[in-house]
């Protein structure tokens, strides 16, 4: 698969992981993200120029995205907890929930085609933009959280929307706390925690998946997850995400909402094109 492909290929291919690896990282300290929306297009071209299938390039991405994220969003968590930014119970509450959604997920993932992964990405993100950008506290549903079987019921889709995203439910989860009138920060710290069982669970979930579509990925790949990326990206994001988190904590609410919602739109649109 890897057949053609130039020496001078592969050290853009590996520049470009080590720079979304460290815009991942700061994105998953400061908008308490996996920051997988910034490393699945660049996989995914990294995928393209290496030849693997389009049949299961999309998943492949998916599921180096979760696994590369995993140290990053425990290092991103530590950070915000150590501010004693993070909302109680809330971490408890989602966590085992969460963990079956992405079970769900991953199953759905292993024969879903490409595009209904790609505009599942779009169609939730895009909706965290524009709630954000212009709806401010019009689209609250309340100033305190939920019962138990509506926060369990969040806890499931987070994890499985969040999975088959490819990212650790961090910005669903943000939107969610947010809409119950829980400011940001706190929300951005909470979700860096909730993400931490989602991407442990989820990047087995695509070794699993993937392990049948085995003869399909290309060399050093276990399931749905490529190795080569996770040990080229994931030091890398790890290694930055703290440096997020204190900038998190330094913006105030007003610039993290705008730069949150910017930022979801513009990756967004990038995936909304390669539906086309």
């Amino acid at each position: 698969m890897v057949l053609g492909v130039s020496l001078h290929e592969i050290l853009w291919l590996a520049v470009a992981l080590v720079v979304g690896g460290m815009i991942s990282g700061v994105l998953a300290g400061l908008f308490g993200v996996s920051g997988g929306s910034v490393i699945v297009p660049v996989l995914y071209e990294a995928f393209r120029v290496l030849g693997v299938s389009e049949d299961v390039r999309m998943q492949l991405c998916l599921g180096t995205s979760i696994a590369i994220v995993v140290p990053t969003t425990i290092r991103s968590f530590v950070t915000h907890r150590a501010k004693g930014a993070v909302i109680p119970g809330v971490i408890r509450r989602w966590a085992l929930p969460a963990v079956i959604g992405v079970a769900c997920s991953a199953v759905i993932a292993s024969f879903a085609p490409a595009a209904v992964l790609t505009a599942a990405f779009v169609l939730v993100a895009s909706f965290i933009a524009f709630k954000l950008l212009f709806a401010g506290d019009r689209w609250n549903l309340g100033n305190e959280l939920p019962g138990p079987l509506p926060m369990t019921l969040y806890g499931f889709g987070i994890g499985f929307f969040g999975s088959l995203m490819g990212v650790s439910g961090g910005a669903i989860s943000t939107i969610i706390l947010t809409v119950y009138g829980k400011p940001i920060h706190n929300a951005v710290a909470t979700s860096s925690g909730v993400a931490v069982p989602i991407t442990i669970a989820g990047a087995i979930g695509f070794v699993l998946a993937g392990l049948p579509h085995q003869a399909e990925l290309p060399p050093l790949s276990l399931g749905f997850v490529s190795l080569i990326g996770l040990a080229v990206t994931a030091p890398v994001a790890s290694y930055v995400a703290p440096y997020g988190a204190h900038l998190a904590h330094r913006l105030p609410r007003r610039t993290l909402e705008i730069a949150f919602g910017c930022f979801l739109l513009a990756v967004s649109l990038r995936f909304l094109v390669s539906l086309f």
